[in-house]
Formats: C-alpha cells, structure tokens, sequence
C-alpha cells in the first residue's frame, strides 16, 4: 500500500533496501523481524506505518508485525500512536532513534554499573574476580561518559549539517 508522497518509486528497490539494511541489523545483532520493521519504518517518508501497511510490505503477518513492534518500542526505536478518528495503531520512527536507543544504552549502563559495584563490594577489590568486575565498571562508566559527550558533538554537528528540525 504506496502513501502518497512514495507514489513513483520502484517498490523492488525499496524491498531490496530493506531487506539488505535489515540483514546488516541482523549481523550486528538485532532479531530479524524487528529489523525488517525498523528498516521499513526507515524507508517510508513519513516513517508512520500502520501494521497492515507492514504486514502488506513485508509479506508478514500481523502477529510478527505486533511482536517486532513490542521489541522495538522497548527499545526506544520506534513509538506506537493511534490514528486519529480510529482504534488503529500506526508506528512512528523517529528522526532521533538512534540518540534516543543510545540514551537508553546509558541508563542500562548505570544499571550494570550498579550491579557490578555490588559485585565488587561483595567478592571484595582485593580479589582476581571483584578487580575484574571493578575494571569492568570502569570501563563501562567511561563508555557512559564518552557517550554524553559524543552525543553533545552530535547535536552541534547535527544542527550544522541539518539545521534545527
């Protein structure tokens, strides 16, 4: 189902572009289906699908789309709206979903670092295992504070390049 503003384009392309940005998701990790629904979001101009619109691309069925959607939004990579006037959900991605699923890695990061403190506390620093898990909230803590500061670069950059919206 084309939006109008995707009337004129090649449908096998933008299939191939998802399929082969998915399959590079996949590779770093990510499910398969959440990266096909992700790289689809992407793709579509007002990065707002409804799940039939989905389902309908991706040639899937509206428990995989419901399931992709769950793990995504849990993620903070996407976001569920209704449409308006109707009890349907459409799925937004964000032109910030990268900074907001890297500002969810920092608050998992304190958490770890919580429970590696814990760690250390209780195996004692002196110990080959509680040093590990010291230098291991360490390092974690660095990431945290590399990532602040990468992010603030990005924002600078990002209003350079792209202006403010």
């Amino acid at each position: 189902m084309s939006k109008p503003s995707e009337v004129g384009r090649d449908p096998e392309a933008v299939s191939k572009f998802v399929e082969s940005f998915a399959a590079q998701l996949v590779g770093a990790g990510m499910q398969r289906m959440p990266a096909r629904v992700f790289a689809a979001l992407l793709a579509s101009d007002s990065g707002v699908l409804s799940s039939a619109e989905i389902g309908a691309q991706l040639q899937v069925s509206p428990a995989a789309v419901s399931g992709a959607v769950r793990y995504l939004s849990q993620q903070h990579m996407v976001s569920r709206e209704r449409e308006p006037g109707s009890r349907r959900e459409r799925y937004r991605v964000h032109n910030d979903q990268w900074y907001e699923a890297l500002t969810n890695r920092d608050t998992v990061l304190k958490r770890w670092q919580s429970a590696l403190s814990e760690g250390v506390e209780s195996l004692g620093v002196e110990t080959p295992a509680g040093r590990r898990l010291d230098e291991t909230r360490a390092f974690f803590q660095f990431v945290e504070g590399e990532i602040a500061e990468m992010m603030e670069r990005w924002r600078v950059h990002k209003e350079r390049e792209f202006g403010d919206g």
